[in-house]
């Protein structure tokens, strides 16, 4: 069984204090380099779908789409009967 020593201790500490500082400044360099190509493909990926969509869809003279509207609205299911309780003296 080993023992801990106050050597092995501030080994460990300056690890992960060495680590910390290289992790971060590897953060700074490669992140805004990665954040930028997700969001240029990101952008082209969008700019597929809209290609891909106006393709398959036509466009027909006009950029709204009008839905049909129902002259009445639908009714709700009738479940039950209303049953008015009274009391009893």
């Amino acid at each position: 069984m080993q023992m801990a020593s106050f050597q092995g201790l501030l080994e460990t500490l300056f690890f992960i204090y060495a680590f910390y500082y290289v992790f971060k400044f590897l953060a700074r360099l490669f992140l805004p380099v990665l954040v930028k190509k997700a969001f240029e493909k990101s952008g082209q990926n969008f700019q597929q779908q809209q290609q891909q969509q106006q393709q398959n869809n036509p466009a027909s003279g006009s950029d709204t789409y009008a839905s049909p509207i129902s002259p009445k609205p639908k009714e709700t299911k009738k479940v039950g009967e209303y049953v008015d309780f009274e009391e009893i003296e």
